[in-house]
């Protein structure tokens, strides 16, 4: 959930896109929203929070993975529409780790931090459904997390590619909506 992905003309790849693309409607109206209710739900209850973005570690790109020099997808450290959007970002001393391919566990060292954490249940939400939400999904899974994807708190440059996404990967996790994940987030706590 970066600024660059989410508010239109800022990202360089599609400067076609207005404010009406499909994309853009469905993530201001939906996938923002669900990820503010995660955000607040988790933090009410004491679930640790950890964020992932795209981000090279260098200004120049050269540490990216082939995909993303291929594709070209590069947001140096020092742009600032990398960064989440201010109510999605981190808060306190969450955790923020920058990727630099679609896959969070190939190239990062996000498994070594939540197992130091202590963490084996993972909530997974975000941009785009069929591509990091999908690689984040999968490699969880293999790694033994117990995954849930939130279905309406993630999002793709089309509906058919979102739910195509979803039944491709439902047997990594479980797929549940916003309000269900709130609502077991606040009985488990709770109870």
């Amino acid at each position: 959930m970066q600024r660059i992905w989410l508010e239109p003309g800022l990202d360089p790849d599609h400067p076609e896109r207005g404010p009406d693309h499909y994309f853009y409607r469905q993530t201001a109206s939906l996938t923002i929203p669900n990820n503010e209710l995660l955000l607040a739900a988790a933090r009410s209850n004491g679930i640790e929070v950890v964020h992932t973005i795209i981000q090279s570690l260098t200004e120049d790109g050269r540490d990216r993975s082939l995909d993303h020099k291929l594709t070209p997808i590069h947001i140096p450290p020092s742009n600032p529409a990398g960064l989440p959007p201010e109510k999605l970002g981190p808060v306190g001393d969450e955790i923020l780790i920058p990727k630099t391919s679609s896959g969070v566990f190939n190239s990062t060292n996000i498994d070594y931090v939540l197992k130091n954490l202590g963490v084996r249940y993972l909530i997974i939400s975000g941009i785009m459904t069929d591509q990091c939400v999908d690689m984040a999904v999968r490699d969880a899974a293999d790694r033994g997390y117990y995954v849930t994807c939130v279905s309406d708190a993630c999002a793709a440059s089309s509906q058919e590619r979102h739910d195509t996404a979803l039944k491709a990967f439902g047997g990594y996790c479980w797929v549940a909506n916003t309000n269900t994940v709130v609502e077991r987030l606040s009985t488990k706590v709770s109870s």
